[in-house]
């Protein structure tokens, strides 16, 4: 693995610009405190990082799968870089932010320039965790990210059992942040015994030594399951249910599973790290996921809350994509990060749209919505289209990133665990169109009159527009994305090649 100093490809440091941007646009809302103005200036500072993320996207060469723009300073063993990979998830993130900050501030309850500072600190971290090649600052960057999102499932839920959730969310992502860390702890510890040197957390300094078998496994099981409690896989999902019930409607889920972290984490340190014994374990591993995908989708059926039904659908979906990633294979890993973006756009798109039902409706329980269509079509447009994107339909990112994920779970498993696969995406395709059916379409309760339906405002149809413009112009013009990931990939997959 090499990487091109970040002079020879731009005029300036990149990657740092993404990370102290949305740092400097806080500080300064944090100082200005004036809330008309702060507002405006908070997004122009979202829209400046999604910029510079197409200024990185317009300059990578993707014909190389050499890191580039690296900056490592003697500082704080701070070491960052990017490929295709790392500027898909990036260009995710950047614009996640944009929308975030237009979607967050509609609500009256919520104080507009706190908000838009703690969103713009989390999308610092989050950037943090994409460019950097140290396995100490990913964890550092997580750390503030996670504790941030407890702030706001503290500060701004939309119920009273925020408490459960906040509980139940700060368990599970301590209890993997740990891992992850041992994991880390595990992976240096190999790495001084064989060369003798000093402790580094450093990607490249830890590719440079040969790991110890006994060492890995270990390295393996932690690293995996820390970063599979935040993305999350079943069974590690326990949170996700409560803290998608009840807590923030869209924000905090949007923060938490609109970038998929966990997955690339996987791609980045796990996979590499730890090859000889991500072989060993790759058929346990999709053993679980395929379980998880039928699981999911069967206690999605059984769910009379659309935000509860969305977690489970979360859970089925990701577990697909961690077939992709476990295949091994350049085919699965490219599907897979494409799967995971395609995702990630999906499901901003439906957790927003279920959150103007919330405002609307005061309530997001099925039994208590239904007509909805009539009165507000574009948000039920919206999130039918949303739902289709998570499914994989033509016409949107994730048609190509499926076919891609069997294609290769074909050459790797077999059919029968294929096909197996290919129904659970039925199976979630029933209960997203049987839960738009009960929200939108089914005979409205006698006592919710139409109108306390308010109409679409504007804002509403600019950022649920702006979600579905990207996600369907990705859909018909795959090529760029296919091109962005397809070098990375293949150096991804030749550390299995021995296998």
């Amino acid at each position: 693995m090499n990487e091109v100093h970040w002079s020879a490809l731009a005029d300036y440091p990149m990657l740092a610009t993404l990370q102290c941007l949305p740092l400097a646009g806080a500080l300064l809302l944090m100082l200005i405190r004036n809330g008309r103005w702060a507002v405006a200036i908070g997004r122009l500072f979202a829209v400046a990082e999604l910029l510079v993320a197409l200024d990185l996207y317009a300059r990578i060469e993707v014909s190389t799968p050499v890191l580039q723009f690296a900056e490592r300073p003697d500082v704080f063993a701070y070491h960052a870089a990017a490929d295709g990979i790392s500027v898909l998830f990036i260009l995710l993130s950047a614009l996640l932010g944009v929308l975030l900050s237009f979607y967050g501030m509609a609500r009256q309850q919520v104080t507009p320039v706190h908000l838009l500072a703690v969103l713009l600190v989390i999308e610092s971290s989050l950037m943090t965790m994409l460019t950097t090649m140290n396995l100490l600052w990913f964890a550092g960057a997580s750390a503030v990210q996670l504790a941030l999102i407890g702030y706001l499932l503290w500060r701004w839920a939309s119920a009273n059992e925020e408490k459960l959730a906040l509980s139940r969310f700060l368990q599970y992502q301590l209890f993997g942040w740990c891992l992850f860390v041992a994991g880390a702890v595990v992976l240096v510890w190999s790495h001084v015994d064989v060369s003798g040197g000093a402790w580094s957390f450093d990607l490249f300094d830890l590719l440079a030594t040969p790991q110890i078998g006994k060492y890995q496994s270990a390295a393996f099981y932690l690293l995996f399951y820390g970063l599979a409690i935040r993305t999350p896989l079943f069974p590690l999902h326990g949170w996700l249910p409560n803290s998608a019930g009840y807590g923030l409607v869209a924000v905090g889920p949007v923060l938490l599973l609109g970038v998929k972290v966990g997955i690339y984490g996987m791609a980045r340190f796990v996979l590499p790290l730890t090859a000889e014994a991500v072989v060993i374990w790759q058929k346990y591993v999709v053993a679980f996921a395929m379980v998880g995908v039928f699981y999911a989708a069967v206690l999605a059926f059984r769910q009379a809350n659309l935000r509860r039904l969305m977690a489970f659908a979360v859970v089925s979906h990701t577990s697909l994509i961690v077939i992709g990633l476990f295949t091994l294979h350049p085919a699965g890993l490219q599907g897979a990060l494409l799967l995971a973006v395609n995702f990630g756009l999906a499901i901003t798109v439906m957790l927003m749209m279920i959150g103007y039902v919330y405002r609307r409706a005061g309530t997001t329980n099925l039994d208590r919505l239904g007509g909805l269509f009539d009165r507000v079509p574009f948000i039920a447009i919206a999130f039918l289209i949303g739902g289709l994107a998570l499914l994989g339909m033509p016409g949107t990112p994730g048609f190509d990133a499926v076919h891609l994920v069997l294609e290769a779970s074909i050459q790797t498993f077999g059919a029968l665990p294929t096909i197996a696969t290919a129904l659970g995406n039925v199976a979630a395709a029933g209960f997203l169109l049987w839960a738009f059916q009960r929200a939108f379409l089914a005979q409205r309760p006698k006592d919710l009159p139409v109108r306390r339906i308010a109409r679409t405002s504007v804002m509403e149809y600019f950022v649920g527009g702006t979600t579905l413009l990207v996600l369907l112009v990705a859909g018909f013009f795959p090529e760029p994305w296919l091109q962005l990931t397809d070098t990375a990939t293949q150096a991804l997959a030749a550390y299995f090649d021995h296998g």
